[in-house]
């Protein structure tokens, strides 16, 4: 179907690759190779000990051969399943916080990979206060920035393709960002309660206005919210305390002066994107921003609390009182959840309206949050990385007649590597999408929702299995680099 030529699309996205013999990646090859030498030197004694050798090396090829439609091999789930069922065995899977739960001082951290973590209070070079969440686990810092993102409705496509160039610069630049180490957009709708459209009239409402007029701007208070969503839009910067692999880590002080210096231009450059203005949380709007999350039952509560002065709300107190995690899902609190992990990108070319109807609210889901994660490659390392990409995709396209599949591949790197020698950033992106209804209940319903706004997005979606708390909390914009918790290197995990 022809387009109109003004509409300009996007793409050229590419997974890593591992060269391999087949299906196997560099591990499974570099086995098969040691195997067979193995075997060989063997049948010099013995040829039967030789053929033993031979099975045994077809046996443990044979998890790494078969590979689902997300890319997962047989081993891959197999560890996953055996890992799954021995943090249930202990007990990882059950939290209980509060006076008469297991946290010290009878508070309700948050659980899991953040349970670790703490906030601290500074300014930045505006004097804008702002929240700084510190990961010692990992040695992280993390601001978050809050956005009145404008919204694509009735905007021209000029315009539309002006904030998504300036939002790839923006990321672009994140790689010249010194110790930054990922960012991440989060977009989360929900029911409107109302109650800021009911204290804004009340407070502009005059005693001794019209009847009339204090009678529909009445009916519109207890009516417009209904059906109504509140969508949020965060947008996340990670930094590193250790200024280069192996030096020394600094303080959060230090920190602070130096994530300090930074906000002002990224958040100055974020509102050339179409994100309105992008102000930084303060530590009490993020910790209600995490409460809310886990509790959603809070949130009317909140906003009014805000309208009397605050809620006083602390890091210490934002997590939940209860939850468990299921093989397939999350209860926390008053609600449970779902979250699938993107397994593939959008194939081909796309619109910037692709992930719309993913980001729009849903009458299914009670709440929906979709973060983008990304964690960009300084200039040097996208270099050596293309470069590396293009030769692994021409070994895959070898032979006489290679797949179409491989043909596209060698294509797609070629078009990266001429565009990173012309200046342009490389970043890994991932995504994650989580439903959150008001009981178990309703999951199947939220599931099936999900299952329906993912094809029109392009998107691949992966349920989490056996990890959903992790992925819960790695979905906030709260600085979880989930590659930095892994206690598999991501290397040896890209190779299989």
């Amino acid at each position: 179907m022809a387009r109109d030529a003004a509409e300009r699309t996007y793409g050229n996205w590419r997974r890593p690759t591992s060269p391999g013999i087949g299906n196997l990646g560099l591990a499974g090859s570099i086995i098969l190779l040691g195997g067979m030498i193995v075997a060989v030197l063997v049948m010099m004694f013995s040829l039967v000990a030789g053929l033993v050798v031979l099975l045994a090396l077809g046996l443990a090829l044979i998890p790494l051969l078969f590979k689902d439609r997300h890319g997962r091999n047989l081993l891959q789930r197999s560890l996953a399943r055996f890992a799954w069922r021995r943090g249930r065995a202990a007990g990882q899977h059950i939290y209980r916080s509060g006076p008469l739960g297991t946290t010290a001082h009878g508070t309700f951290r948050l659980p899991g990979l953040a349970a670790s973590s703490s906030v601290y209070e500074a300014e930045d070079s505006y004097g804008r206060p702002f929240g700084m969440i510190a990961m010692p686990s990992t040695g992280h810092y993390t601001a978050v920035f809050e956005c009145g993102a404008d919204g694509a409705a009735l905007v021209d496509t000029d315009q539309v393709d002006t904030w998504v160039a300036y939002w790839g610069s923006w990321l672009a630049s994140l790689a010249h960002e010194p110790s930054l180490v990922a960012a991440s957009v989060s977009i989360e709708t929900a029911p409107d309660p109302g109650t800021r459209l009911a204290r804004e009239v009340d407070g502009q409402l005059k005693p001794g206005a019209p009847a009339l007029a204090q009678e529909v701007l009445r009916e519109v208070v207890a009516t417009y919210p209904a059906g109504s969503a509140l969508v949020n839009a965060r947008v996340s910067v990670t930094y590193s305390a250790a200024p280069r692999p192996g030096a020394k880590r600094r303080d959060h002080e230090e920190m602070a002066r130096e994530i300090g210096t930074r906000l002002p231009g990224l958040s100055s450059h974020l509102g050339m994107t179409g994100a309105g203005e992008a102000r930084p949380m303060t530590a009490q709007q993020l910790a209600e921003m995490v409460r809310v999350a886990y509790d959603p039952t809070v949130q009317v509560l909140i906003e009014q609390s805000q309208a009397t002065g605050g809620t006083g709300l602390t890091w210490k107190d934002a997590g939940p009182v209860a939850a468990q995690e299921s093989w397939g899902h999350y209860v926390h609190d008053s609600a449970a959840s779902i979250t699938w992990g993107m397994s593939e990108a959008p194939r081909g070319e796309v619109l910037s309206s692709v992930l719309t109807g993913l980001l729009g609210p849903h009458r299914d889901i009670a709440r929906k949050r979709v973060t983008l994660m990304y964690r960009p490659h300084d200039p040097a390392t996208a270099a050596r990385l293309v470069e590396r990409d293009r030769r692994d995709a021409r070994f895959k396209m070898g032979g006489t007649k290679p797949a179409a599949r491989d043909t596209v591949a060698v294509a797609a790197a070629e078009q990266s590597a001429r565009e990173e020698a012309k200046g342009a950033g490389l970043t890994r992106f991932a995504m994650l999408v989580t439903a959150t209804v008001n009981s178990p209940e309703e999951l199947p319903t939220a599931a099936a929702a999900i299952d329906v706004l993912a094809p029109p997005a392009r998107v691949q979606l992966r349920r989490m299995y056996g990890s959903q708390a992790a992925a819960f909390a790695a979905a906030l914009p709260i600085g979880i680099v989930l590659p930095d918790h892994l206690r598999v290197p991501q290397a040896i995990r890209d190779a299989s």
